[in-house]
């Protein structure tokens, strides 16, 4: 007889992914994802490791009449993507394989996650099955939010305080953009943890 056994999750720490995507349009599908990398942090805001990857664009899928001329006000950063170019389907299993290689529960991070997230969840969905990220995804403008304790459309890194700023630079590459990220992401999570955590039970009640 299989037996199932739950794990006790409040004891499984969370590993976080800070996560950019770079892209040729604004939706997955008539539009490819050209690059993504991820910072893995743990819980301490200590950093793991890196993964990035340039990606073959889908068959049929189009470029956006705006992004085209967006990249054209890009150039290091278009060349900079279409070096090295992998099938996505190699790719996708290949970061699948590196974020599980973590021991803990994968949280992706990005800024905002309602576009780096779509990207990615539905290149996970196409050609892996499934999303090993499932549907964790915490963006970090309403985390600033909540941190600073102000409207939502008042969180963009200008108003970062200096323990979030980062230092590196914003270029468009997916890997420089995600330290960056990663390190603000790192600054906020030390704020947080400086708060002290508060005690969540199993069963919240209605």
């Amino acid at each position: 007889m299989n037996k199932r056994i739950t794990p006790n999750l409040a004891k499984t720490p969370e590993i976080y992914f800070s996560t950019d995507i770079e892209a040729d349009g604004p939706i997955p599908g008539p539009h490819s994802m050209l690059s993504f990398a991820a910072v893995a942090i743990d819980g301490e805001g200590q950093q793991l490791g890196e993964f990035s990857a340039n990606l073959k664009t889908i068959d049929g899928a189009v470029m956006h009449p705006r992004m085209a001329k967006w990249w054209l006000e890009q150039p290091d950063a278009w060349a900079a993507c279409r070096i090295d170019q992998q099938d996505p389907a190699v790719a996708m299993e290949n970061f699948a394989r590196w974020i599980r290689s973590f021991p803990g529960r994968p949280i992706f991070v990005a800024m905002p996650a309602s576009f780096d997230f779509l990207f990615v969840y539905w290149y996970f969905e196409r050609f892996c099955g499934e999303c090993p990220f499932g549907h964790s995804a915490l963006d970090m403008k309403s985390f600033a939010m909540a941190l600073l304790g102000c409207e939502f459309r008042k969180t963009g890194k200008g108003a970062f305080p200096a323990a979030w700023q980062s230092q590196l630079p914003h270029t468009h590459i997916a890997l420089d953009d995600a330290r960056e990220q990663a390190e603000s992401f790192i600054g906020m999570l030390r704020t947080s943890r400086a708060r002290g955590n508060v005690a969540v039970t199993e069963k919240v009640p209605i």
